[in-house]
C-alpha cells in the first residue's frame, strides 16, 4: 500500500496515501493532508515522518473501522409517526447537505433521527451532534435513545450539558445544549468532529440557535461532507427552506386525536402584572409588613386568580375522564406557588409534580415514570416543545410566558411576563390528544387568542448583543451587520451590543478585540461578570470573585416560601451583610463550604432545607466555581487572599464596578435613585441595603417591574469610581481663571459617568485641557494685568514704564498715550511662542532666550 518506510516514498506512494485520508476519521483528515503535503514539498527528506504520517493514518481508518463494526442493531420505533418517513428521511439525508424536518409534537422526530441518520451511514467517520434548547431535554432524548439501542448511556450515546459530560471520542451521538456546540466552535471552527449535526426545536429562534444557523451556513460550504438537519415544528419552515438554498422539507405528521378547545378566561385578564416580576423572585419579595396595602393586594389577588382558575380547570377535566393533566405556568416561581395551592385541595385525588429546566435529575425522572395516581404537571415551557410527558390526556394554559427582552433606552434586559403567541399555544394544546381525544383549556378569551401574535418573537431581535458580537470577533467571522442571521437584529441592537463591549474595554475598533476582549471571549461567563474576574486578577479579590460571578450566574439558590416567609428571612439573615449583598453571597457560600465539608450529602440537604437554600441550585453553583476555577487556574492568573477587611471590602466591589459600570447609582434627595442616563430607580426592598440606603450604590442587575429596581447592591464610594471608568468619563470646565499665586490657569472640572455626577466641581490645571484659551488668560491676566510675579528685568521695566505713561497722561490730561489692553495682547501675542500657555513654560523659555543673548 506504501513504500517501506525507510526509503523515500515515490509520487505514487504519496498519492496512495492521500487517497486513503479519505476513509479516516473527520477529525484527522486536515491535519493528515496538511502533514503530507509538508513531506512532499521537502523531497528526498521525510521517509521517516512519512512512516510516521502513514502509521497515523492507518490508526485513523481503523478507528472508523471500529465504530463500522460497532454499530448496534437500528430500528426506528414503528410506533412513532416518523417511522412511516424514515426511508424516505435516509435517502434525502444521503442526497441533500441540508434537510428540513416539520414534525408535531409527538411525532418522535427528536429521538429517531440519530438512529435514521445512523442508517443513512453518518456517524462513522465523525459523530452525530445533535442539539436541544434546554439540558433536561438533551439528558432525556440521550437516555431515551440509548434505552432503544440498548447501549450503556456514555458509551455509543452520550451526552454533554453544563457541568456533566456523559460522552466520549467514541460516541456515535452526542446530544448536547446548541451551547455547548457554540463553545465547541471556539477551539474547533470547522466542528470536525462531527459528519452530521441536527439543530432540534430551530422553531424556538434563541439566540444560540440563530447563530448556530448563521454559523453553518458558511461552515457548509467549506465542509461539503457535512451533513446538516434542521427539525421544526410543522409553522414556518419555508424560512428555514429558503435560508438554506431551498432546502427539502419533510413533513411528520402526528398521529394525534382531535383536541377540543375550551375558552376559560379569568376575572382578572392574565397576564395584567403590576409587578409580575418580583412575585417570580424568592429572595427579594418584599416582606408583608413593608409593602404597600394597595400593591400586595394587588399581587395577591392576581395569583388567586390563576390557582384559582387551575383549580376550576382540573376540577372541570376530571369530571372528563380518566389521564394526566398537563398546566402550562409562566415561571418556576408561579410552580413553587401553584403546587402549594393545589397540594393544600386536592388532598389525596392527585399527584402534583413541577416541571422546569432548573429541577434536580431524580425529580425530572418522576415525570417520565407511571404512576397509578393520576397526576397534574406544572410546568414552564420547557414541556411545550423540547420534552414529550408521557399520558398526558389534557392541557392547561395560562397562556404566559416569562420572556428575556432587552430595553434599548434603558439599556436593560427584562424579564416580564408576557401573552404567549399563538403558534405557542398551538404547541402546548398539542401536548395532549396524542393518546386519546384531548382537552384544552385556555384561561383566556378566545377573541384573546385571535389577537395574539401569530409566532414567538427570535430572541436575536429582543436581546443584548454584546456577548454575541465579543464571540463573532474573536472567532473572526466579519461585521456582525453583514453575518447571516435568519432574521436581522437592528442596528440599534448591534449599536448597543458594540457600546456594552466599549464600556468593558473589550474593543480596539468595531472589528478588533483588545487584550481584555480576548481574555473576555475564553471565559463561560457573561463579559461583564468575565471583566470582574479580570479586574480582581490585576487588582486584588480574584479569590472571592470567583465565587460571586459564579452565584451571581446561576438563579438565587435562597427559597422563601409563602407560608414560611419570616422563618425563610430569619435563616437568610444569618449570612446578611448590612452593606453588600454580594457580600452576603460570599457569606452564604462559605456557610455551605464549612457545613459541606462536615456533612453527609443526606444531612447537607438537611441544612439546606433549614436555612430555606435550593440543594440543586448550592450544587450548580459549586460545579460553575470549579469550573471557573479550572480556567484561573489555566490562565496562571494569581488568587492572592486580603486579610485587611476594609481594603478587601474595596477591592471586591472596584472590580464589581468594571463590569456594572452602567449600574452605578446615587441617591437623590427623594430617597430614590438616578441611575446611568439620568434613569431613576429603587432599591429593591429584600435588600440588606433597603433600611439604610447609602449615597452610591452597584448593583448587578437592573429589573423593571412595576418601576425599575436595583437588586443585588451595594455601598461605594464615589472616589472608586474615576480611576476604573476613564475611558467612558464625560470631563467639561467652566470658570478658567489666573492664578497669581500657582503662575498658571485653572479652571473648574466637573466628570460625569454616564450623566451621573462622579466629580462636582474640581479645581485643576488647564493648560492641558485647552492651551489656547490658557495662553490667552496668561497673557491678558498674568503679563499684560501684571499679575506675573517672576523677578525679570522685562518685567520690572515695563511695569515702571507703565506707571510714567500714566503719570504722563495724568500730568497731560491724555488718555491716549498707554497702549489699551488689548494691543499689548497682541504684542505679547506675536513675540511668544505658540506653547507658551503658563507662568513655568514662559520661564523656561524666557530663561532660554536670555542663556542664547
Amino acid at each position: 500500500m506504501a513504500s517501506d518506510p525507510s526509503t523515500t516514498p515515490d509520487l505514487t506512494g504519496g498519492e496512495e496515501l492521500h487517497a486513503l485520508v479519505d476513509s479516516c476519521m473527520l477529525a484527522d483528515r486536515h491535519r493528515l493532508t496538511r502533514q503530507l503535503g509538508n513531506i512532499r514539498r521537502k523531497r528526498g527528506h521525510g521517509g521517516s515522518a512519512m512512516a510516521q504520517v502513514q502509521e497515523r493514518i492507518e490508526n485513523s481508518r481503523n478507528r472508523a473501522q471500529q465504530r463500522q463494526q460497532q454499530l448496534p442493531e437500528i430500528t426506528v420505533n414503528a410506533n412513532l409517526p416518523i417511522a412511516d418517513h424514515a426511508d424516505q428521511l435516509a435517502a434525502a439525508i444521503r442526497k441533500h447537505q441540508v434537510v428540513i424536518v416539520a414534525g408535531e409534537t409527538g411525532s418522535g422526530k427528536s429521538t429517531q433521527l440519530p438512529k435514521i441518520c445512523l442508517q443513512a451511514g453518518r456517524g462513522i467517520f465523525g459523530q452525530i451532534g445533535h442539539t436541544q434548547p434546554r439540558r433536561v431535554a438533551a439528558r432525556s432524548i440521550a437516555n431515551r435513545l440509548a434505552t432503544e439501542l440498548d447501549r450503556p448511556l456514555g458509551t455509543q450515546i452520550g451526552y454533554k450539558v453544563r457541568f456533566n459530560d456523559q460522552s466520549g471520542a467514541d460516541c456515535l451521538v452526542k446530544v448536547m445544549t446548541d451551547g455547548i456546540l457554540l463553545a465547541e466552535s471556539r477551539s474547533d471552527r470547522w466542528l470536525n468532529q462531527y459528519d452530521t449535526l441536527i439543530i432540534d426545536e430551530a422553531h424556538e429562534r434563541s439566540l444560540n440557535i440563530d447563530f448556530l444557523l448563521g454559523m453553518l451556513k458558511g461552515l457548509l460550504q467549506r465542509r461539503p461532507e457535512l451533513k446538516l438537519i434542521i427539525t421544526s415544528a410543522t409553522i414556518d419552515t419555508a424560512q428555514f427552506s429558503q435560508f438554506f438554498a431551498d432546502a427539502p422539507v419533510f413533513e411528520v405528521s402526528g398521529r394525534g386525536y382531535p383536541v377540543e378547545m375550551r375558552y376559560r378566561p379569568l376575572t382578572r385578564p392574565a397576564g395584567h402584572t403590576d409587578d409580575a416580576d418580583s412575585a417570580d423572585d424568592p429572595v427579594a419579595a418584599t416582606p408583608a409588613s413593608e409593602k404597600s396595602p394597595t400593591l400586595s393586594a394587588v399581587k395577591q389577588r392576581q395569583a388567586a386568580d390563576i390557582n384559582q382558575g387551575i383549580l376550576a380547570a382540573i376540577d372541570e377535566l376530571a369530571a372528563e375522564g380518566p389521564g394526566d393533566m398537563l398546566v402550562f405556568l409562566p415561571g418556576e416561581r408561579d410552580i413553587v406557588d401553584a403546587e402549594k395551592y393545589l397540594a393544600q385541595r386536592l388532598k389525596q385525588r392527585f399527584e402534583i409534580l413541577p416541571l422546569y429546566s432548573r429541577l434536580s435529575q431524580a425529580d425530572q425522572d418522576r415525570i417520565f415514570k407511571q404512576r397509578q395516581q393520576r397526576r397534574v404537571i406544572l410546568a414552564t415551557n420547557v414541556a411545550e416543545t423540547s420534552l414529550t410527558v408521557p399520558g398526558i390526556h389534557y392541557v392547561i394554559d395560562s397562556g404566559l410566558a416569562r420572556v428575556s427582552r432587552y430595553s434599548s433606552r434603558l439599556k436593560i434586559q427584562r424579564l416580564p411576563i408576557e401573552k404567549i403567541s399563538q403558534a405557542s399555544a398551538s404547541q402546548r394544546a398539542g401536548r395532549c390528544g396524542r393518546i386519546a381525544p384531548g382537552i384544552c383549556i385556555r384561561l383566556y378569551a378566545e377573541d384573546d387568542f385571535n389577537n395574539r401574535a401569530a409566532q414567538t418573537e427570535p430572541e436575536i431581535v429582543r436581546t443584548n448583543l454584546a456577548s454575541v458580537i465579543l464571540q463573532m470577533l474573536n472567532l473572526r467571522m466579519g461585521d456582525p451587520q453583514q453575518f447571516p442571521f435568519i432574521d436581522a437584529p437592528q442596528r440599534r441592537l448591534i449599536r448597543d451590543g458594540y457600546l456594552g463591549l466599549t464600556e468593558l474595554g473589550a474593543l480596539i475598533d468595531e472589528q478588533q478585540l483588545s487584550l481584555i476582549g480576548k481574555q473576555l471571549a475564553q471565559l463561560p461567563i457573561d463579559p461583564r461578570l468575565g471583566r470582574m474576574l479580570i479586574a480582581a486578577r490585576d487588582n486584588g479579590g480574584l479569590y472571592e470573585l470567583a465565587i460571586i460571578t459564579a452565584g451571581l450566574t446561576i438563579q438565587d439558590p435562597r427559597e422563601r416560601p409563602r407560608e414560611f416567609q419570616q422563618q425563610a428571612d430569619q435563616r437568610h439573615r444569618l449570612f446578611q451583610h448590612p452593606e453588600s449583598d454580594f457580600i452576603t453571597l460570599l457569606n452564604l457560600w462559605n456557610s455551605w463550604q464549612e457545613q459541606a465539608e462536615q456533612l453527609s450529602n443526606s444531612k447537607l440537604r438537611r441544612w439546606c432545607r433549614d436555612h430555606y437554600l435550593n440543594y440543586m441550585r448550592m450544587r450548580e453553583w459549586q460545579d460553575l466555581h470549579r469550573q471557573l476555577q479550572q480556567q484561573i487556574r489555566q490562565q496562571g492568573w494569581p488568587q492572592i487572599r486580603i486579610d485587611d477587611e476594609k481594603l478587601r471590602y474595596q477591592r471586591i466591589h472596584e472590580a464589581l464596578i468594571c463590569g456594572l459600570l452602567s449600574n452605578l447609582a446615587r441617591q437623590t434627595e427623594r430617597r430614590d435613585y438616578q441611575g446611568a442616563r439620568n434613569t431613576q430607580l429603587k432599591l429593591f426592598p429584600g435588600s440588606a441595603l433597603a433600611k439604610a440606603p447609602p449615597a452610591w450604590i452597584v448593583a448587578a442587575e437592573l429589573v423593571e417591574t412595576s418601576q425599575l429596581f436595583a437588586r443585588t447592591a451595594a455601598r461605594i464610594e464615589r472616589q472608586w469610581i474615576e480611576p476604573l471608568a476613564g475611558h467612558l468619563l464625560h470631563r467639561s470646565y467652566s470658570e478658567p481663571h489666573w492664578s497669581a499665586k500657582k503662575k498658571e490657569v485653572f479652571a473648574f472640572e466637573k466628570v460625569t459617568l454616564f450623566g451621573l455626577p462622579v466629580v462636582d466641581r474640581r479645581r485643576t490645571r488647564y493648560s492641558d485641557i485647552d492651551p489656547v484659551e490658557s495662553r490667552r488668560l496668561f497673557i491678558r491676566d498674568g503679563l499684560v494685568a501684571d499679575q506675573y510675579t517672576e523677578n525679570f528685568h522685562f518685567i520690572t521695566h515695563n511695569r515702571e514704564l507703565v506707571a510714567e505713561i500714566e503719570e504722563l497722561e495724568v500730568r497731560t490730561r491724555r488718555h491716549d498715550l498707554l497702549a489699551d489692553d488689548e494691543k499689548r495682547i497682541t504684542f505679547f501675542d506675536h513675540q511668544l511662542p505658540a506653547e507658551i500657555c503658563n507662568g513655568y513654560k514662559f520661564k523656561t523659555w524666557y530663561r532660554r532666550q536670555l542663556a542664547e543673548g
